[in-house]
């Protein structure tokens, strides 16, 4: 897959959290190269490193992509003005869902909440149902969102949907609540678990209220879901395409071990650069009490009191004189 897509996941990721769902292209790519859209859906563009992905399969099948994306970066929208196959929208995913162009294949990766994942799957499935439902393919299905909101504007969700939110809370596997030095998010649920709380918790909320829908979930890079109808005519072949993936115990250790050291590791950075601060502080107290007029006085009177004693005799020159 890499020899066939050039495009390089972590163009904006200098951290390399590994957080672009780019870098699940060696599995999303050939999902759709099994369904055949004549468009692909996707929600969430931002920058637009997915969407450029997503252009080269366009380009090799002559299918568009629609991009949606309320607040669209820059270079998203300059990628739009250049190709004409990509189609951007400038605006939120439920509004959008419920007006545009519905294709075969509809990927999520927006706001990465129970809210605004349970009713876009709500509104896509009121569009087309039954075998008729779109290959869904989902983004952050494990941690840190599976099973904690994040919000990227806490107003757009009701106020009855939100959960108890940390602004700039730090997040640490296994750890419930926040945590100072975690990875940094700006607005998250002050709690991982509990109902109507994170992406995961909405898929298997919205796929329990349905009938015939599949799901199948890999763990890699911050988990990808996969959901279908069991009826849809190519239902078989993702299923022996994404199956393996998701029973593999292994690929769930490694994502464990990633996302460990990963949080771990920004611990470690942050608690220096703490350090590196308290000693900035110190140098500069240091600084500002040698140029005080105190300690000019001080080292000046030191100076001559040393001064003064190399000048006087010792005692113990005066007892050998008089002995």
């Amino acid at each position: 897959m890499q020899e066939r897509l050039k495009v390089d996941p972590y163009a904006n990721d200098p951290g390399r959290w590994g957080h672009s769902f780019a870098n699940l292209a060696d599995l999303f790519v050939p999902c759709l190269d099994i369904v055949e859209p004549n468009a692909v859906l996707e929600v969430g563009a931002y920058a637009g490193d997915l969407t450029r992905v997503l252009l080269e399969w366009a380009r090799e099948r002559n299918a568009r992509v629609i991009a949606v994306d309320p607040e669209p970066q820059t270079a998203l929208i300059e990628l739009s003005e250049r190709c004409p196959e990509l189609e951007l929208i400038r605006s939120t995913s439920l509004e959008a869902l419920t007006s545009v162009h519905l294709p075969e294949a509809v990927i999520l990766d927006g706001d990465h909440n129970y809210y605004t994942v349970y009713h876009e799957l709500k509104a896509i499935a009121s569009r087309r149902s039954g075998d008729n439902f779109p290959l869904v393919l989902l983004h952050d299905v494990g941690w840190p969102h599976g099973w904690r909101d994040a919000y990227y504007v806490p107003e757009r969700i009701p106020a009855e949907w939100r959960q108890p939110i940390t602004e700039g809370g730090g997040l640490v596997p296994g750890e419930r609540g926040t945590k100072p030095g975690g990875l940094p998010y700006k607005w998250v649920a002050s709690q991982e678990g509990g109902p109507r709380n994170g992406v995961r918790t909405a898929l298997e909320d919205f796929v329990a209220e349905q009938q015939g829908l599949r799901v199948a979930v890999v763990a890699a890079f911050f988990g990808f879901g996969v959901l279908w109808h069991e009826d849809a005519p190519w239902a078989q072949a993702i299923e022996q395409l994404v199956r393996p993936w998701s029973a593999n115990a292994i690929v769930g250790r490694l994502e464990r071990n990633r996302v460990w050291h990963l949080a771990t590791t920004h611990t470690q950075r942050s608690a220096l650069y703490e350090l590196e601060l308290e000693i900035q502080q110190v140098e500069d107290w240091l600084r500002k009490i040698e140029s005080s007029r105190i300690f000019r006085t001080l080292r000046s009177v030191a100076g001559a009191f040393r001064s003064a004693t190399r000048r006087a005799p010792s005692l113990s020159d005066g007892s050998r004189d008089e002995a």
